[in-house]
């Protein structure tokens, strides 16, 4: 992989990681979520919600792009190691949600193995 590719990589997995956290964001501040027509049109009006849909789509496209120039067998868990490290890391510190030892530890051995799977 070379350094535009996990660039772009790395943008889309942000991108996918603040999507994810304005998602939460949203259900929480419309009240939660139940599988009905009336609760989706609330969580609607939720700019947090709004705007992480946004990024979403935005985070689709650019992995259109990567998909089509990188190898899928590193692109794939690059991403995935790095959206959840990015949305755990941004849970405790926008959500407030709490990071235990053992999940701290997890993230390491996850940050180790983005490492070595970027420079194979």
């Amino acid at each position: 992989m070379n350094l535009t590719g996990f660039l772009l990589l790395l943008l889309t997995a942000v991108f996918g990681a603040v999507a994810n956290l304005l998602i939460k964001n949203g259900i929480g501040q419309a009240g939660g979520f139940t599988p009905s027509l009336s609760s989706l049109l609330q969580l609607l009006r939720q700019p947090a919600l709004v705007g992480g849909l946004v990024l979403i789509g935005i985070a689709g496209l650019l992995w259109f792009r990567v998909l089509a120039t990188q190898k899928l067998s590193t692109c794939y868990p690059l991403f995935v190691s790095l959206t959840y490290s990015l949305i755990t890391i941004g849970a405790f510190y926008f959500l407030h949600e709490k990071i235990s030892t053992q999940k701290l530890v997890g993230l390491v051995i996850i940050i180790i193995g983005i490492t070595t799977v970027a420079r194979g």
